[in-house]
């Protein structure tokens, strides 16, 4: 059972730290928003600490940590880590799906380049999806189809941010658009990340990536219709929220260099209004064929363990810990080279 004072502290977490998620999760049903609030603010704080933090391998490690405290049942004194455990227990979480979230942040503190779609899709599994298929668990839906579809949405959400923060990733030295798209368009990667600016090539390569997003949010929607009913509003939300985040995007001549695209809270309250419309809509609507199509190659893992039993989540874990040990490796390679260069300069 989650503690009330932990679960304060996760919503006023995601109140701050989350406003799409937050706004979308004001139509969720009690049972589910508060331990998706709770699941939110553990993948916020991981987020956080890596992004937030100088060392961004130490800070994969120590999150490697507190996860398997919280599956011990013994969670750091913190908030977001006991009610992450107590969601563990309570609805029997497969461990494969935080740890893809970890590999994902992993792969951010080695600073990947993703050469094609494929590779950015794997990402955005990982980092995205992965938490989608999380929100089907706090909703008891195992079902291997519905589980595909939000991880379209996922992915699409997750394009879509990448679309709207290209310049500010391109600050920090980050690149997450596939960089196959970007030498099409005439563009290398280095000399984009030296001088940042809104090219129409750019601008392109935007609109590409847009149009991605597009297709799975387009594609996500039949797995709504597969959830619990009073939990098809909030999903819907989400759905039109971050798709009207590209929406911005596009209105700004895909410029996402010089500006971020935001929505307000006019449109926020707008959308929410006709989630739940369409919500409504599949209370009569027969279930799109869509639902059947089979999921993107780069999610199926994660398909796989939110449907199937714990046993057949050992590989993937092994795999993760191999990841984490080379991530280590680096680290210590990269300190000793610093130290070694300050040796030499004394």
């Amino acid at each position: 059972m989650m503690d009330g004072g932990d679960l304060e502290h996760c919503r006023e977490a995601i109140r701050h730290g989350s406003l799409s998620f937050h706004a979308a999760s004001r139509l969720l049903p009690a049972r589910v928003r508060d331990p998706a609030l709770a699941l939110y603010a553990f993948c916020r704080l991981a987020d956080d600490e890596v992004d937030l933090k100088a060392d961004k391998a130490a800070s994969v490690l120590a999150l490697r940590e507190r996860l398997d405290l919280a599956y011990a049942g013994r969670p750091r004194n913190a908030a977001p880590d006991r009610a992450f455990t107590a969601l563990i227990e309570e609805y029997d979480m497969p461990r494969a799906l935080p740890e893809a979230l970890l590999e994902g942040l992993a792969w951010d503190a080695m600073e990947r380049r993703y050469a094609s779609l494929s590779d950015l899709h794997a990402y955005s599994a990982r980092v995205a999806s992965a938490v989608g298929a999380m929100m089907c668990v706090l909703m008891r839906v195992r079902c291997e189809h519905a589980l595909a579809r939000a991880c379209d949405l996922g992915v699409a959400m997750q394009l879509t941010n990448i679309a709207r923060d290209v310049g500010e990733d391109a600050a920090e030295g980050r690149l997450y658009l596939p960089t196959d798209w970007l030498q099409d368009a005439g563009l290398a990667p280095d000399a984009f990340l030296a001088d940042p600016h809104p090219s129409e090539a750019l601008r392109a390569v935007v609109r590409r990536l847009l149009r991605q997003a597009d297709a799975l949010y387009a594609r996500s929607e039949s797995g709504i219709a597969a959830l619990p009913a009073d939990c098809r509003p909030g999903i819907y939300a989400a759905r039109h929220i971050y798709a009207g985040i590209g929406g911005r995007v596009r209105a700004r001549g895909f410029d996402s260099v010089t500006t971020r695209a935001r929505t307000g809270r006019g449109r926020k309250l707008g959308w929410l209004g006709l989630s739940m419309v369409r919500a409504g809509v599949t209370l009569v609507m027969p279930r799109p064929a869509t639902i059947y199509a089979r999921p993107l190659p780069e999610v199926a893992f994660l398909v796989d363990a939110a449907a199937c039993p714990a046993p057949r989540q050992a590989d993937w874990s092994d795999r993760v810990v191999t990841l984490l040990g080379q991530l280590e490796a680096q680290d210590r390679a990269q300190k000793a080279s610093l130290q070694a260069a300050a040796a030499r300069s004394t």
